[in-house]
């Protein structure tokens, strides 16, 4: 069966965002995605209209994988909103401490480069990273509702000290090669939701 024009632009995304996270997004060349996802040299642009409009369907690919994860955590209805937090703050974890701590989150890996690279990529990510705040969020107030946490600030700014604090923890933890950041930011984090 025929490979569909969809098929192939998922294709392209999903060894984009493999190759970018190991390279960073701006070393990395139209011809290695094509090569990776086996795509003939010079069909890119039946895909996509220019490099900054792959980049932003890229992150957005990602963004929408990553928030139907945590739809999916959500969705276990047999659990606390607290069971809810910290399954999705382990899941934070467990992706950044592979490969030696390298991680596989691409805020982390590109937040600095494409704020200042391509606008179009910036406002995806910046309305990706609201969308987890926003989920979070909404996990918090509802462990307030069901008393399985408590937070000194409202739900939102705590949200988004939270989801900070572990983008951070991410960075240091791929500067030293080490967990012992992230360990710190899941102490913190049962800290701040008092579980």
């Amino acid at each position: 069966m025929p490979v569909t024009k969809m098929e192939t632009r998922q294709s392209l995304l999903d060894a984009a965002r493999r190759i970018v996270a190991a390279k960073g997004y701006a070393a990395v060349g139209i011809n290695e995605i094509l090569g990776q996802a086996g795509v003939p040299k010079g069909s890119f642009y039946h895909y996509f209209g220019s490099k900054d409009a792959f980049g932003e369907a890229m992150m957005k690919s990602y963004f929408d994988e990553y928030l139907a994860t945590m739809d999916g955590i959500v969705a276990d209805k047999g659990k606390s909103s607290a069971k809810h937090l910290m399954r999705y703050w382990q899941n934070f974890y467990d992706t950044q401490v592979v490969d030696d701590c390298q991680g596989g989150c691409l805020v982390v890996k590109l937040g600095a480069e494409i704020a200042d690279l391509s606008e179009v990529m910036r406002a995806a990510t910046k309305a990706g990273t609201t969308a987890i705040v926003d989920r979070l969020e909404q996990m918090i107030t509802g462990g307030i509702a069901d008393a399985s946490i408590s937070v000194d600030d409202s739900a939102r700014a705590t949200a988004e000290a939270l989801y900070d604090l572990w983008l951070g923890a991410s960075i240091m933890a791929k500067i030293h090669r080490s967990p012992d950041h992230l360990d710190r930011a899941m102490t913190v984090t049962r800290q701040v939701l008092h579980v």
